[in-house]
């Protein structure tokens, strides 16, 4: 497909990378140096020009466009320009836009003004955390086959009743059919076996329904009530505190938000009700013992430095705060994490990033291609896709203990219609089936490419 990018900032140049390899990519950008630089790095065509001009649209072929992305700072430019590209005839449109204001207006935009995506990455990093806060255990939960399937990573404790079990025992002691995919033990990236058996400290990413998912963790924690979140301190007052707060009003959870700005501080009291916003320096460790914010269940850092969110997140983590989540933008940052034992990590760029592929690939989907999601998870070394199962083809109808599948991949599981099959040997694929796979190597493009 042919792509146009305008914005080649950390998002432009994130997704230029990504989508390169498979399709002709066109970044616009006003800075000249930055389009050299993203031309030298990757196979794409740059041009340094007004994304609002027609003649600039025109040279980058903006009507020949599968898919024009507007990802520049200004909401404005990002909605002016997928209006003028598809007037010019692009076929899709996505927007980044990040002002709540916009938010009422997505349906007119979508349905009237032809926007066909508009990705709002701090409403999108909100909803993420509160994902994660609704599971306290959990480190972070991915969604595939629309919500049917759950994908979660955990960290084992010492004491947890997966302990020292084998992963052939796992659904007898439970009950429950669940699914451990991948586990990081270490350095190391482990697609395990039924004989593998789970230590203390083991980061595990496992596949279940919605419903088991939420049995399991009442199955893992005798204390699951008591772990509740029931209150959040919010450090930063930004969009993704403001849209966070509200979720978590909605979930029951009593919320605190500290702000250093006053003005915004004011803002934020007129729109949210029932949130109470000091307004303080949340890097002031007094202020932090005055307010009580050790006492949280959980502790959010969302302020706009990321060595800042850090340093906070681990101090509350050394006061005994049970979850702690931590924004951060920065990829270099966000590798730290494990050396620094910080869990639950949110990148609202990598969250946009994401997203907007999952949209090209649902494109993708469309004109043949059998990826429908894709997610980059423990730094990018593991990979977990969802196929669609288009045809007939080599591998369908045959018992799975009968296909070779290649080393560093497990298949995690099947959707077909409203019912979730964990796999088993005697399970079969079908046509039309959704099939989630998990995998350490990377650059499978179909189904059919997992088998040998």
């Amino acid at each position: 497909m042919e792509i146009i990018i305008v914005g080649g900032g950390k998002v432009g140049a994130a997704l230029a990378e990504v989508l390169c390899d498979e399709h002709q990519v066109t970044v616009i950008d006003s800075s000249e140096s930055r389009i050299n630089s993203l031309v030298n790095d990757y196979d794409i065509k740059g041009i340094a020009g007004n994304c609002l001009q027609t003649d600039v649209l025109d040279e980058a072929g903006v009507h020949r466009a599968n898919v024009f992305i507007a990802v520049t700072s200004s909401d404005e430019v990002n909605i002016l320009s997928c209006l003028i590209a598809k007037k010019m005839k692009a076929r899709h449109c996505i927007a980044r836009v990040r002002n709540p204001e916009f938010d009422k207006q997505l349906v007119f935009m979508r349905e009237e003004l032809g926007i066909s995506m508009m990705v709002n990455p701090d409403y999108n990093a909100a909803n993420e955390i509160a994902k994660v806060l609704r599971y306290p255990e959990a480190i972070n939960i991915e969604s595939f086959a629309k919500g049917r399937v759950d994908l979660a990573e955990i960290r084992i404790t010492a004491g947890s009743i997966l302990e020292n079990i084998a992963l052939s025992q796992l659904s007898r002691r439970l009950r429950l059919d669940v699914l451990i995919c991948a586990v990081q033990r270490g350095d190391d990236i482990i697609i395990p076996n039924g004989s593998f058996v789970l230590h203390s400290g083991d980061k595990i990413h496992m596949t279940a329904s919605h419903s088991n998912m939420v049995k399991f963790f009442k199955s893992i924690s005798a204390a699951y009530r008591e772990k509740r979140v029931k209150s959040a301190v919010l450090i930063g007052g930004g969009r993704v505190g403001y849209h966070l707060a509200q979720q978590l009003k909605e979930m029951g959870v009593k919320v605190k938000i500290i702000e250093i700005d006053e003005k915004r501080c004011i803002e934020l009291s007129q729109r949210l009700n029932k949130v109470n916003i000091i307004c303080g320096d949340g890097t002031d460790h007094d202020l932090l013992k005055e307010e009580h914010v050790y006492d949280a269940d959980a502790v959010v850092t969302l302020t706009g430095i990321d060595e800042e969110n850090i340093l906070l997140s681990l101090l509350a983590k050394n006061n005994g705060v049970d979850k702690v989540v931590t924004k951060v933008n920065r990829m270099t940052l966000m590798q730290l994490t494990d050396t620094l034992d910080l869990d639950s990590i949110i990148s609202p760029k990598s969250i946009t990033v994401s997203q907007i592929l999952q949209y090209v690939r649902a494109k993708q989907n469309s004109a043949g291609n059998s990826i429908t999601t894709l997610y980059r998870l423990v730094n990018d070394r593991l990979e977990a896709i969802e196929f669609i199962v288009k045809e007939q083809m080599d591998y369908v109808n045959v018992p799975l203990k009968k296909l070779k599948v290649k080393n560093g991949i497990l298949i995690a599981s099947i959707v077909r219609g409203n019912e979730l099959i964990i796999p088993k040997g005697d399970d079969c694929l079908k046509v039309n089936d959704s099939v989630v796979i998990v995998t350490t190597n990377r650059g499978f493009g179909d189904l059919k490419e997992i088998f040998n």
